[in-house]
């Protein structure tokens, strides 16, 4: 019998979407590093590909997140 086991972190009534198996699970089927929430609905847990496409996109139009010195070239490259 193992001293420490590896616990999946979550609780009955608290939805989450499993990114492996694309669906949405109820308490702690998945580990952590294979989900997203927990959310507090199902309803929510169902949506949460299309907010994270939401917040992606509010992230990369957010001109807090663009330093002067990355904005110059269009290929992304950096003359440091």
């Amino acid at each position: 019998m193992a001293l420490f086991k590896k616990r999946t972190v979550g609780k009955p009534g608290e939805w989450y979407y499993c990114l492996e198996h694309q669906k949405v699970e109820e308490g702690p089927d998945c580990p952590g590093r294979d989900r997203f929430g927990p959310y507090a609905s199902r309803t929510e847990a169902e949506h949460a590909m299309q907010t994270a496409r939401e917040r992606n996109l509010e992230w990369e139009n957010d001109p807090r997140w663009h330093d002067a010195s990355s904005a110059g070239g269009a290929d992304g490259d950096r003359d440091d």
